[in-house]
């Protein structure tokens, strides 16, 4: 198939070389011109008006606005997009979000899936994300090649946009406490004098793990925040949960608490930092001293 790609970062460069590795012609775009220089050193195309109609679009970018704008904007994706073809739109937003842009799709007899990925970076380059799917089936049907590509597994959660970003608000959910828990851990942990390279090991085999804490975790005990996923990132994804639940008549308190950590962090200068250097900051309101990087 040929693919238009919209966003190459670290989880979206792994996502297209996957495409290109299954054999799909991949034109991709960014707005970092080293992304496009790496994509295209590995065998990709970069995305300009002279390339082929695609018969799907990949958007992978950070939020709705950019979503709205790369796929519908000017020089928007969908100018390229056969007629009859599929949209996966993969960046985590509120699933009112997905509904609109579906029916903005349908309107232009396009077909859209509601597809928030998750599993970090090493698992997009393997071809092996968890995939939130949503849409109609024929959908699915045009993007199979392109799923079978990307995703260990495809959860199908419904026939109409919305599901996928409503299941990927409830991993969010999660996912931003059960890091914000780390930090507050880790600091804890150090402040009692432990060495937080056993602190790891040990809880890692008991019950108070996550996959959260495994895999951010080390990153603190490393001394190493180069980012993979950002503090600043939870503000707009817990930002979103937030807003769904409030909407609903449901109190968050773990997750409110948690946005308020990551915002604070932020305001302290770390907000394009690792999201593991909330303990950083949570560290640093008690005068902890953490490992640091080499």
């Amino acid at each position: 198939m040929i693919v238009h790609f919209a966003g190459l970062g670290s989880m979206g460069l792994g996502m297209a070389l996957s495409l290109l590795r299954a054999g799909h012609a991949v034109y991709g775009t960014d707005p970092q011109a080293d992304r496009i220089a790496t994509f295209r050193q590995a065998g990709g195309h970069q995305l300009n008006r002279d390339s082929p109609s695609a018969d799907a679009v990949i958007s992978v970018v950070l939020n709705a606005v950019q979503t709205r704008m790369v796929l519908l904007g000017e020089d928007g994706l969908v100018e390229g997009l056969k007629p009859g073809g599929v949209i996966l739109s993969c960046a985590t937003v509120a699933p009112a979000f997905a509904v609109e842009m579906a029916a903005e799709a349908t309107a232009r007899g396009l077909h859209y899936i509601d597809a928030p990925i998750s599993g970090g970076a090493i698992k997009a380059a393997e071809g092996r994300l968890s995939i939130m799917a949503s849409g109609a089936p024929e959908a699915f049907d045009l993007a199979a090649p392109l799923l079978d590509a990307l995703a260990e597994t495809v959860h199908r959660l419904g026939d109409a946009a919305g599901a996928g970003s409503a299941m990927k608000a409830v991993n969010q959910l999660l996912a931003g406490t059960h890091i914000a828990a780390m930090g507050e851990a880790l600091a804890f942990a150090a402040a009692q004098g432990l060495d937080l390279r056993r602190v790891v090991e040990v809880i890692a085999a008991s019950a108070g793990t996550s996959w959260m804490f495994e895999n951010r975790a080390p990153h603190v005990v490393d001394g190493d925040y180069t980012p993979r996923s950002t503090i600043d990132i939870w503000l707009k994804d817990l930002g979103i949960v937030s807003q769904i639940a409030m909407a609903a008549g449901l109190p968050m308190p773990v997750v409110a608490t948690a946005l308020e950590q990551f915002r604070a962090s932020s305001e302290a200068g770390l907000g394009q930092e690792d999201d593991a250097a909330i303990t950083k900051y949570i560290a640093s309101k008690g005068g902890v001293t953490l490992p640091k990087g080499t």
